[in-house]
C-alpha cells in the first residue's frame, strides 16, 4: 500500500469519525441521555463503574428477594381479621420478582454489552434526516413521561392499601422497639420494592417500544424516496439497513420478549386457579394486591407486543408502497408518448379512488404508510425492469420484528390470544365446570 492510499484511508476515517462526532454530540441527544442516565442512576441500574455496579446488585438483592421474601413470612398475619389476611400474597410477590429478576438481568447485559448509546441505537441516527433525529429525540424524552404515567396509579393505589393495612391494625411487629416506627419502615421498604420491580420491568418494556418507534420513523422518512427522483440501487441499501437493523433489535429483545410472556401467562392463570378455588374468599381488600400485579404485567407485555406488531406492519407495507409507485409510473409511463415532459397523473386516481376513505373519521385512522394519494415520481427516469425487481425484492425480503423466525405481526398477536382464551377456558372448565 502507498503512502497516499494509506493517507486518503486515514482522511476518510477522519471525516467519517468527526462526523459522528457531529451527530452523536447533539445538545439535544446529549441532554436526553444525560436525563435518561439520571434516571438509571435514580433507580439504581447504572452500571458504569465497580462501585455503582455494587450498589445495583445490592439493591436488587435487597428489594426484589430479601423484602418480599420477609414481607410474605414475617407479615402473613394468619390470624388477623378477613380484611388484614393476605392469602394471593405469595402469587404476587413470586410475579413480581420473577418478571423483575429478568428484566434487571436483561437490562443489565444490554447496558453492559452495548453501551447506552448503541443500545438505543444513538449511533445510526447520522444516516437519518435532521428531521428524525428531533423526532427520536423528542421521543426519548417523552418515553420517562409515559413511564410515570403508567407507574403513578398503581403507586398511589398500592401506597393507600399499605397505608391503610399498617394503620388498621394488619400487624404488630416491633422490631425497632417502637411499634410504630417498624410499622413504618415495613410499609416504606414494602413500597420501595413494588415501585423498584415495577419500574424495572416497564422500563425495559418502554425502552423496546422507543427503539422500534426510532424504526417507524425510518420507515416513514424512507416512504419519501417513492415520491422524488430515486435510484434503485439507494433505495435498496436503505431497506437493507433498516432490515439490519430490525434484524438486530429482534436478536437482542427474542429471549426477553419469549420469557417475559411465559412468565406473565403463567402468573395470570395461576392467579385465575387460585381465586377460583371453592373456599377462597375474593375481596378487594385480599385481592386488590393481585390486580394491581396482574394489571403491571399485561400492561408490560402489551407494550412489547403492540410495538413489535406496529413496526412489523409498517415494515410490511412498504411493500404495498412500492407496488403502488411501481403501477403508477408504468401505467403513465404507457399513456405518456413524450417522455421529455413531466408526467401527467391521469389514471392512477381512478385506480386507487377506491382505497380512499369517504368518511372523515375513517381518513384519520388510514395508515400513514398506505397513504394513496402520493405524487409518483417521473416514468423516464427509472426502467420498468428496475422497478419490477426492487417491487420482488421487497416482496420476498419482509421485514419486521422476529421471535425465532416467526415473525410478530398481527396474525401472531391474534394466534397469542387464541392460545390465552384457550387456556383460561380449559381452566375454567376444570374449576367451576364452564363449557
Amino acid at each position: 500500500m502507498t503512502i497516499d492510499s494509506k493517507l486518503i484511508e486515514e482522511g476518510e476515517a477522519f471525516i467519517r469519525k468527526k462526523a459522528f462526532l457531529h451527530c452523536t454530540s447533539n445538545d439535544d441527544t446529549d441532554d436526553d441521555l444525560r436525563s435518561f442516565r439520571s434516571c438509571l442512576r435514580w433507580m439504581c441500574l447504572d452500571q458504569s463503574n465497580c462501585f455503582r455496579a455494587i450498589i445495583s446488585w445490592t439493591l436488587f438483592i435487597l428489594l426484589t428477594i430479601v423484602v418480599p421474601t420477609l414481607s410474605h413470612f414475617i407479615l402473613a398475619c394468619s390470624n388477623c381479621d378477613w380484611k388484614h389476611q393476605r392469602p394471593y400474597d405469595i402469587a404476587v410477590q413470586l410475579s413480581l420478582s420473577i418478571i423483575a429478576t429478568l428484566s434487571f438481568i436483561c437490562l443489565t447485559h444490554f447496558i453492559s454489552k452495548y453501551g447506552l448509546q448503541r443500545f438505543l441505537f444513538l449511533d445510526k441516527l447520522c444516516n437519518d434526516s435532521e428531521k428524525v433525529q428531533q423526532r427520536y429525540t423528542a421521543q426519548l424524552n417523552r418515553s420517562f413521561k409515559l413511564l410515570f404515567i403508567f407507574i403513578l396509579p398503581g403507586f398511589v393505589a398500592e401506597s393507600a392499601y399499605k397505608i391503610w393495612w399498617y394503620s388498621s391494625g394488619g400487624t404488630r411487629i416491633p422490631f425497632l422497639g417502637n411499634v410504630y416506627m417498624s410499622n413504618a419502615m415495613a410499609c416504606f421498604l414494602e413500597l420501595c420494592s413494588w415501585l423498584y420491580r415495577t419500574s424495572t420491568y416497564l422500563l425495559i418494556c418502554m425502552l423496546f417500544r422507543l427503539i422500534c418507534h426510532l424504526q417507524i420513523l425510518q420507515l416513514q422518512d424512507f416512504a419519501l424516496v417513492f415520491q422524488e427522483e430515486s435510484d434503485v440501487a439507494m433505495v435498496l441499501a436503505e431497506h437493507l439497513r433498516i432490515r439490519r437493523q430490525l434484524k438486530i433489535i429482534s436478536h437482542r429483545f427474542r429471549a426477553f420478549i419469549v420469557l417475559a410472556l411465559i412468565f406473565v401467562s403463567a402468573s395470570q392463570l395461576a392467579s385465575l386457579l387460585i381465586t377460583l378455588k371453592s373456599h377462597a374468599d375474593v375481596y378487594i381488600f385480599m385481592a386488590g394486591e393481585l390486580t394491581l400485579c396482574s394489571v403491571g404485567l399485561v400492561t408490560g407485555i402489551f407494550i412489547c407486543l403492540r410495538s413489535a406488531a406496529k413496526i412489523t406492519h409498517k415494515a410490511q407495507a412498504i411493500t404495498s408502497h412500492a407496488t403502488k409507485w411501481h403501477v403508477c409510473a408504468t401505467i403513465d409511463s404507457y399513456d405518456t408518448p413524450d417522455y421529455d415532459t413531466p408526467m401527467q397523473i391521469a389514471s392512477c386516481p381512478r385506480i386507487f379512488a377506491l382505497d380512499v376513505y369517504s368518511d372523515e373519521e375513517e381518513a384519520v385512522d388510514e395508515d400513514d404508510m398506505d397513504d394513496t394519494k402520493f405524487i409518483p415520481p417521473h416514468a423516464h427516469t427509472i426502467s420498468f425492469q428496475k422497478r419490477q425487481a426492487l417491487v420482488t425484492y421487497l416482496e420476498n425480503n419482509r421485514a419486521g420484528i422476529t421471535i425465532f423466525g416467526f415473525m410478530l405481526d398481527r396474525t401472531w398477536l391474534h394466534t397469542i390470544c387464541a392460545i390465552e382464551l384457550s387456556l383460561v377456558l380449559w381452566l375454567l372448565q376444570k374449576t367451576v365446570g364452564f363449557s
